[in-house]
């Protein structure tokens, strides 16, 4: 009987540590159409709108998840849109505040000019966007290629860390 006792007592204790960390795999919220704007002394900077956003809050580091895909304008002090990212999924750290954009990952800034990766890193914190993927940067008809680039966050000041391939410069 005693051993009948202890069986049963360990078997709970360990259903319940199985149940503690499905919790952390299971969002606490979903919502659907989802938008969030982020602001600075009353003044909108950053809108980012999903078709479904998730929160892991029981997760040991709690995260946003955008598995649907986002979509996020800059904007400067006019409200004019200083650059956009769209990508067809998304993390967000909140603890942090480190956004991680994946597949097919398209940002475009003020200037027009357009980066194309398959990942990229958006640091709240540093106010940096980088990415140690293949890059691809478009600017009128002049093509980039290379392996990771660095940026301030509105894609204004960017840098390929290794760039590749052929560059043309116009002789004015």
């Amino acid at each position: 009987m005693a051993g009948t006792l202890l069986f049963c007592s360990c078997k709970t204790n360990l259903e319940k540590v199985q149940e503690l960390t499905e919790w952390e795999n299971v969002p606490g919220v979903i919502a659907y159409n989802f938008e969030i704007l982020y602001t600075e002394n009353g003044k909108t900077k950053v809108k980012v709108l999903a078709p479904e956003s998730r929160y892991y809050q029981f997760a040991k580091e709690p995260y946003n998840e955008f598995p649907q895909g986002i979509t996020v304008y800059n904007y400067n002090d006019s409200l004019e849109i200083m650059s956009t990212l769209t990508a067809n999924y998304a993390i967000f750290y909140d603890e942090k505040k480190l956004w991680n954009a994946r597949y097919d990952v398209v940002a475009m800034n003020a200037k027009g000019q357009v980066l194309n990766t398959e990942q990229l890193f958006w640091d709240q914190n540093t106010k940096r966007i980088y990415s140690h993927d293949m890059v691809k940067i478009t600017d009128g008809d002049d093509v980039l290629f290379g392996e990771g680039m660095e940026s301030d966050e509105t894609f204004d000041d960017w840098e390929i860390l290794k760039p590749s391939g052929n560059m043309y410069v116009k002789e004015e």
